[in-house]
């Protein structure tokens, strides 16, 4: 992995991409339990962005470095690696605001817990239902900053839904 976050990096020292963060269920593993994942998805502000935009340069630059193309994905040091735009004005909030972190010697960033759960509820896949439950149980996460991003984005209403389907036990 810490290969992998060295090339994105390099990405973005290039100017290929702007800031970045991870998300998806890597980001969520720096909060919770290790679960089973294939790729690590890593959500890009593209500032200036064209009307159509493409991930040819990105690809090319990591084609050059000496990785392969796997689908939608490219393999970073073994890992399926998926850059994908920061488009929502949650997910845009999500990359701003989010952890600067030292991975073994690599400056990198992570969604916050907040965040990924926000994700998660509009996502609503039933392995995103999964992670927040996961999320609220392990207590890693502060209540009064995810009411507030809940708020800022309309989930509010989905996030009472999502309690009183899945959190009766608790």
């Amino acid at each position: 992995m810490r290969e992998t976050l060295s090339e994105i990096h390099a990405l973005e020292q290039a100017g290929f991409i702007g800031r970045c963060a991870i998300g998806g269920a890597m980001g969520a593993t720096f909060y919770l339990e290790p679960v089973s994942t294939f790729d690590l998805d890593i959500f890009v502000l593209f500032d200036g962005a064209p009307l159509i935009l493409t991930l040819t340069p990105i690809h090319d630059f990591l084609k050059a470095r000496g990785h392969g193309v796997e689908g939608d994905a490219i393999l970073v040091h073994g890992w399926p690696v998926q850059f994908i735009p920061a488009e929502s004005l949650l997910l845009r909030e999500a990359v701003e605001r989010a952890r600067d972190i030292d991975f073994d010697g690599v400056p990198t960033r992570v969604m916050s817990a907040e965040h990924l759960m926000a994700i998660a509820l509009q996502t609503g896949r039933a392995k995103d239902f999964a992670r927040l439950v996961a999320f609220v149980e392990s207590g890693v996460s502060d209540p009064s900053t995810l009411a507030g991003i809940l708020e800022r984005h309309g989930l509010s209403a989905a996030w009472r839904t999502f309690e009183k389907r899945f959190m009766k036990a608790s």
